[in-house]
């Protein structure tokens, strides 16, 4: 074969075709601009959720730092801080922690940081600096100062008591004044505020400490980044190995504890990565480009279509089919140079609106949009992959036509051999416009296929969203979260690893009073929490089973080998008891049984708590008590002490704790007494505990009983419903109240908990809506586009039905039913497949979603049905009121030559 350098030529034809063709190239760039906005918003969004996501973990981790090796010395620091597997590192002296108001209601706490650590933990001064080594000063943020009343003003003196060795019972108050080095805005997204101590002042903190093994007071953390935020915890556990250390066994020798951050998603993507995610991400990414698929393709296979007596006519000079197909891609990738630009601004501008919002919606304090290069180049590629996709198809098609059926080409013309019964139905009925319109839609398969389809996906996207977010139930939300108006408690109830602990943080009466006493309170009731010594026995298979699921099993056996064993061969387990009045037990779910029983103090009954999962599905392995079973509390009143390896009574418990012999304690004074399980229930997590202890069950006694047999009357909780009328007045009541009455103490409400089930539900609405409005963009594209160019290629057609009698009445009647018939298909496509996919919907989101119930609707079809009815109209008269404006003669003429 000779080779001819004819490669210039072919891309000059083919850029001259393709400016002959203006609306084509119109339609194009706005269908490979809008794939390419649908790329773009969606990369944008994710990838600025992505990172707002992990910037509201770091802070509720407590920084950015990849891991943590944690309870060190100084020399451990130093040791460790050498290891090659570190990109970066900085150090930590933890001191202690302030408790007392005005900081009862906030987590602060007081250490020294290296300095290149600062911006690590969201502590870097916006007003000075960090504090000089060998002075008084001190750094925080404008929280810690507002809370101590004090002017953000580098060089001002502050007064701050803090706790040595908190949470332990050697705990020891300090107070010192410190001047003001640094200060930095307060970032609400934190869980805890920072008060920064030079590290000399840290270390004559630390030297009053007790000592305590529970005690982070004079611990060093050190922090760690690596080359990447993938394997976090294997790189710290290779670290470990490498300098004798290990983690796997807390009784172990050389143990040291270490943190990953949670907050990294290529962590968690690493530790939860499987086939199905690759899967289920792989499957997402091939929906994303058939979407765009369906808008290119419809324009370049109409396009081919239109131009095929001029592809005709190429051949006939020569062209093979491999440069006509050279001439199709040519014109793809010269319109995606112009629609690609265009959809990554747009799409990022859209990208950049709609994160705020979504996020706003998923209740984080922070938006941050990301600029990542990789949204871009991701977009660009994916919107390219998918031009070249939908024209390889067009250009087969381009390549392969003889000449002859080109320059005789009519879409869908083809001659069709009609059956018998077809002959006798065409005869009997004749040629109406409906049919004759229904006939022109069978003439392109494809096309109609392709138009019906993407006008279909936004229905249904529409119909899915709609049906997801109406089908979240509140009712079923609030019962999860205690169906009641106010709860109030003591405000270290209501903080992150709070709840009830001790008889310190229950409510008093005189402030139940002072509520009680407001008008329009109705129901109201108390729950009382256990503060004494409660304990319970057990099967030994049921206290392993409990114990086991955080401990190794000789771990356990050294946990059973110091606990307390009846004769009968049960174990002594830990118990969390409420005692509820009548108001909170209709709160509670239940399960099985009558909790009538419970109000009545002179029965001994009492109801057995199960836990909820995740989904709220009961976990029936969370208490072993079922209904009728018999359940044997022992009440404490005094414990004794005892060596282990002689039982002799301990005399000097601090003498026994601080000594070498091994010691344990058991009930000496005591009360036994039976139960009879009267209910099984589930307790709405806002009015429980909020923390489960390992290795106890819950139990629920009524309220005189609960007082009766505990001997202690302690309120967990005060519940209560008001009149709607009295709810607004009462919640600015309850803020004023515990912010400046009671300030100990602190409240939550209904207006919540709604708050947060109106934002989930309206996060799905906005981004159910996005994807709804840019695919329903997608499928009007390709509607007008399939109507414009059906005309189009159809003119000498439409121009012949004019010449033997048909009147433009006539014409744009049929065309109008053609129109109807492409969105009254889409709309009935639509309403079978809501049918048939939805119930199997809503069964995978009533598993994923404990609160949602699935609820049939054809609103959103109905909504739509008006809108494609006058799509399916307009747009086909429009279209031929644009050919109409030449005589039928001059469109002869112009389809012949």
């Amino acid at each position: 074969m000779i080779r001819v350098a004819n490669k210039g030529c072919v891309r000059r034809l083919g850029f001259r075709s393709m400016r002959a063709a203006r609306t084509r190239n119109i339609v194009a760039v706005l269908a490979i601009a809008l794939t390419t906005i649908l790329f773009t918003s969606l990369f944008t969004i994710a990838s600025s959720i992505n990172y707002s996501f992990q910037q509201e973990n770091f802070r509720q981790a407590g920084g950015d730092f990849h891991g943590t090796i944690k309870g060190l010395t100084w020399e451990q620091v130093e040791e460790m801080r050498t290891d090659p597997l570190i990109q970066g590192d900085f150090a930590r002296l933890f001191v202690g922690m302030p408790a007392d108001p005005p900081f009862n209601k906030s987590h602060v706490e007081v250490s020294y940081l290296e300095p290149a650590a600062a911006p690590h933990y969201f502590c870097q001064p916006v007003e000075g600096t960090l504090p000089r080594e060998g002075t008084d000063e001190a750094a925080t943020d404008t929280r810690v100062l507002a809370l101590l009343g004090v002017e953000p003003k580098v060089g001002a003196k502050f007064t701050i008591s803090f706790y040595l060795d908190e949470n332990t019972s050697s705990r020891k108050l300090v107070t010192r004044t410190f001047t003001l080095s640094g200060w930095w805005e307060y970032d609400s997204a934190l869980v805890a505020s920072n008060v920064l101590l030079p590290r000399s002042a840290a270390e004559e903190f630390c030297a009053q400490g007790s000592g305590d093994p529970y005690s982070m007071t004079g611990e060093w953390n050190l922090d760690m980044m690596f080359k990447s935020d993938l394997q976090i915890e294997e790189n710290i556990l290779q670290i470990l190995e490498n300098h004798g250390y290990q983690h796997d066994d807390p009784q172990g020798e050389n143990y040291l504890k270490i943190g990953v951050n949670w907050g990294y998603s290529g962590a968690q993507l690493s530790n939860s990565f499987d086939i199905s995610t690759l899967i289920a991400i792989v499957v997402l990414l091939l929906l994303i480009i058939f979407t765009g698929y369906l808008i290119i393709y419809n324009v370049f296979q109409i396009s081919v279509t239109n131009d095929i007596r001029f592809y005709g006519l190429l051949k006939t000079i020569g062209t093979t089919g491999k440069q006509i197909k050279r001439v199709v891609r040519q014109q793809a990738l010269l319109l995606s140079l112009i629609g690609i630009p265009i959809g990554l601004l747009l799409g990022f501008v859209i990208g950049n609106k709609l994160t705020p919002v979504i996020m706003a919606q998923l209740s984080y304090k922070n938006a941050f949009v990301s600029f990542n290069p990789l949204i871009f180049i991701g977009a660009a590629l994916f919107a390219l992959l998918t031009v070249f996709l939908s024209c390889a198809r067009p250009g087969r098609m381009a390549a392969k036509v003889s000449p002859v059926e080109a320059v005789r080409y009519t879409e869908g013309g083809g001659p069709k051999k009609a059956g018998k019964r077809e002959k006798v139905r065409r005869a009997r009925s004749g040629a109406s416009l409906p049919g004759m319109a229904w006939a022109n839609l069978g003439r392109s398969r494809g096309k109609t296929m392709v138009t019906v389809i993407s006008l279909m996906l936004a229905v249904v996207l529409a119909t899915i969203t709609y049906t997801f977010s109406t089908g979240f139930d509140m009712n079923k939300y609030l019962a999860h979260m205690a169906d009641v108006d106010f709860i109030l408690g003591d405000a270290a109830y209501f903080q992150t690893s709070g709840g009830f602990r001790t008889a310190d943080q229950a409510v008093p009466e005189s402030i139940i009073s002072d509520v009680s006493a407001r008008s329009g309170v109705e129901e109201s009731g108390r729950v009382y929490g256990g503060v004494s010594a409660i304990k319970q026995f057990v099967t030994e298979d049921w206290f392993r089973q409990g114990y086991g699921m955080y401990n190794p099993p000789e771990v356990v056996d050294e946990i059973i080998a110091r606990t307390t064993r009846l004769p009968s061969g049960l174990l002594e387990a830990g118990v969390q008891m409420y005692g509820m009045e009548d108001f909170p037990l209709s709160l509670l779910d239940v399960l099985e049984g009558d909790l009538a029983p419970l109000s009545d103090p002179s029965q001994k009954a009492i109801a057995a708590v199960y836990l909820p999962d995740d989904y709220n599905a009961t976990q029936w392995s969370s208490n072993w008590a079922k209904l009728g079973d018999t359940v044997t509390v022992r009440y404490i009143t005094e414990m004794e002490y005892f060596y282990r390896d002689t039982g002799e009574i301990v005399e000097d418990l601090d003498a026994a704790i601080e000594g070498n012999r091994p010691w344990g304690e058991r009930a000496k004074v005591y009360e036994d007494i039976d139960y009879t399980v009267c209910a099984l229930v589930q307790v709405p997590s806002s009015i429980s505990y909020r923390y489960r202890v390992v290795g106890c069950d819950g139990f629920i006694l009524g309220a005189e009983r609960f007082k009766q047999d505990t001997g202690t009357d302690s309120v967990m909780t005060y519940l209560f419903n008001t009149t709607d009328e009295a709810e607004a007045d009462t919640e600015s009541f309850l803020g004023s109240y515990t912010e400046s009455v009671q300030p100990l103490y602190d409240y939550e409400s209904r207006a919540t908990y709604v708050a947060e089930f109106e934002g989930f539900r309206s996060m799905f609405m906005t981004m159910g809506g996005a994807l709804s409005l840019i695919i329903g963009l997608v499928g009007v594209l390709n509607f007008v586009n399939a109507v414009l160019t059906g005309i189009l290629t159809r003119k000498r057609e439409l121009a012949v039905l004019q010449s033997i009698g048909m009147t433009g009445k006539q014409l744009k009647t049929m065309l109008v039913y053609e129109g109807l018939y492409y969105t009254l298909l889409a709309l009935a496509v639509s309403l079978v497949m809501t049918v048939c996919i939805g119930p199997l919907m809503g069964t995978v989101l009533s598993d994923v979603f404990w609160f949602f119930s699935y609820r049939l609707t054809v609103t959103p079809i109905l909504v739509i049905l008006p809108i494609f009815l006058a799509l399916g109209a307009l747009v086909p008269l429009w279209t031929y009121r644009s050919v109409s404006k030449r005589t039928i003669v001059e469109r002869l003429r112009e389809a012949e030559g």
